[in-house]
């Protein structure tokens, strides 16, 4: 996404945690920051995507934080998945000094990031979204302004709510074909023509076929996000019982060691459910 930025004409000063992850985008002409406090004090408009909510207090609100080099006028966009509570509460205390904020949490994977065809799902006032939506048309394909803060966040979490009931029902069918004995490329590329076509099936079941399951993004994350919108369901008093179940297998991937691996591994539990491997 920070490629994209910079071949979109854009000047770059980036921060990560983890300093090597940078290298590439330095080598494209980003400058390197030591602090996120750093990046903010040197630029106007200001992305954040990290892992956790966790990760998200620490980069706004720790020690050299962004807050700490907001001011007047500066604009800052989250685009970590994470809790619309803790958003609203950054928009606050930027608020304070005359900074902006939006939420905009993506949808697309690691290709859409590669390929400048995320969907973003942005929660701002509408003088902040007309402003970041340059930068956002350098990222993504499909730009929606959801309502104010909060509301990026409470559409993604409907985002992940699908695509956990559509990961679970493409793992099914693919166990589901291979026991059967079917040819599962030919089964793939029919379903996916008709009323079954989704995104999961045409980027990620190829994967499995494959035997690769490495993340575009990873099991972890994802359960973080049901974890999210389980909690925002219960204060609504909102049941999810197919969410939840989703979540659980996902949890029994964890606990097998591949919390790392990519949300197609799921077919994994369905398998240790038989007993056997089936892919």
């Amino acid at each position: 996404m920070s490629s994209r930025l910079i071949d979109a004409g854009y000047s770059l000063s980036v921060y990560n945690r983890t300093k090597s992850k940078g290298e590439a985008v330095v080598a494209k002409g980003a400058i390197w920051c030591d602090t996120p406090r750093q990046v903010a004090e040197s630029s106007d408009i200001i992305f954040t995507i990290v892992g956790y909510p966790k990760d998200v207090e620490e980069v706004y609100l720790g020690k050299d934080g962004l807050i700490e080099g907001a001011s007047s006028g500066k604009i800052f966009c989250d685009m970590t998945t994470t809790k619309p509570s803790l958003d609203i509460m950054i928009a606050s205390r930027l608020a304070e000094k005359g900074a902006h904020m939006a939420d905009a949490p993506v949808s697309g994977g690691d290709t859409g990031a590669r390929n400048g065809t995320l969907s973003i799902m942005v929660g701002c006032s509408d003088e902040v979204f007309q402003a970041l939506l340059p930068c956002f048309e350098a990222m993504g394909k499909n730009i929606t302004h959801m309502g104010p803060v909060g509301s990026g966040q409470h559409t993604k979490m409907a985002n992940q709510i699908v695509i956990a009931g559509t990961m679970c029902g493409v793992s099914e069918a693919l166990v589901y074909g291979a026991q059967a004995g079917l040819d599962l490329e030919k089964m793939v590329a029919t379903i996916s023509k008709g009323a079954a076509g989704c995104w999961t099936l045409d980027n990620l079941a190829p994967r499995v076929l494959k035997g690769n399951y490495e993340p575009g993004f990873m099991v972890e994350h994802f359960i973080k996000d049901m974890g999210i919108a389980l909690e925002e369901a219960e204060k609504m008093e909102l049941p999810l019982p197919s969410l939840a179940l989703t979540r659980q297998l996902y949890l029994a991937i964890k606990a097998q060691g591949m919390g790392r691996k990519g949300t197609q591994v799921l077919v994994k539990a369905l398998e240790s459910l038989k007993g056997k491997e089936i892919l």
